[in-house]
């Protein structure tokens, strides 16, 4: 079916145009030429179900496909156990969230591994989504864990496939202006670097998490502690690139979705990616 693309939240051109409610998004994205929003619950799952529930029959009216982030104070590897457990009523509150709306994944930040081992970290957050599967019933929602951009949180790439290979259900997220962001800029040059990620996700959970894949991008500014700051696509000094990025998922045939993190602007990089894709798609078929 090829990649879909869209936004994270409300850009600033969304209230610009005249709209106040996020259950407004869903039209406003497709008649720029956007297919994906993802609703955003970085400081609590605050919205009313009928909220939700609005959102959602919008999103299936207008063919956008629907994700959301959970909170941004989730940490699957605390030290205190009391508060790391509390992820999991987060976590809980995000999928009858996305249940409600027909979103088909959220996006969970993996926590810190500033004060422990990397090795303590993966198995605390590992312990936590143990847990977290026990309390959540069968359902459609799948559970995406992200790539960080900070040098002391946790996930990496590696770290990431890992803590996912304990259960079908969990879902990588590849956060690519953090991975390039923690490595302070250089790591996605080339389609090889690109592709590099893709084949690393094959190889540890399976082709269909990688064809599938749920993708995050933006220009991130840095520093040596990693992720600084969100940027635009103006930005011409800390990438990454998608170009490079566009070429190999025309070439391999993948159909990730893509969201936009820009600065205030995440529509309308949104939209360069989608171009971009679309141009590499139309170049191969000549």
């Amino acid at each position: 079916m090829g990649a879909t693309f869209g936004p994270a939240g409300n850009s600033e051109s969304f209230y610009e145009a005249g709209n106040k409610s996020t259950f407004q998004a869903p039209e406003w994205l497709r008649n720029i030429g956007l297919d994906a929003y993802e609703y955003q619950c970085g400081q609590g799952v605050r919205g009313s179900d009928e909220t939700f529930i609005k959102t959602g029959q919008e999103a299936k009216k207008y063919g956008i496909a629907l994700s959301l982030h959970a909170p941004y104070f989730i940490s699957l590897s605390g030290v205190e156990e009391e508060k790391r457990l509390k992820s999991i009523d987060y976590i809980k509150q995000s999928v009858h969230a996305a249940e409600l709306m027909g979103a088909t994944k959220i996006v969970i930040h993996t926590g810190s591994a500033a004060k422990i081992s990397r090795q303590e970290a993966v198995r605390l957050a590992k312990d936590t989504m143990y847990r977290t599967l026990e309390a959540i019933p069968a359902t459609q929602v799948k559970l995406g864990l992200e790539t960080m951009g900070k040098v002391n949180q946790l996930g990496t790439l590696d770290e990431v496939i890992d803590i996912c290979s304990i259960d079908k259900r969990l879902y990588p997220v590849v956060d690519f202006g953090h991975l390039n962001a923690r490595e302070a800029g250089g790591v996605f040059l080339t389609q090889e670097d690109y592709k590099n990620v893709f084949d690393k996700i094959e190889k540890g959970l399976g082709a269909e998490y990688a064809d599938t894949l749920h993708c995050h991008f933006s220009k991130i500014e840095y520093t040596v502690a990693g992720e600084k700051k969100h940027l635009t696509f103006a930005d011409t000094v800390y990438g990454p690139e998608f170009e490079p990025l566009a070429e190999v998922l025309a070439k391999e045939g993948y159909s990730p979705r893509i969201i936009c993190e820009s600065d205030g602007t995440m529509a309308e990089d949104a939209l360069i990616m989608k171009k971009m894709y679309e141009n590499a798609r139309s170049n191969l078929s000549r």
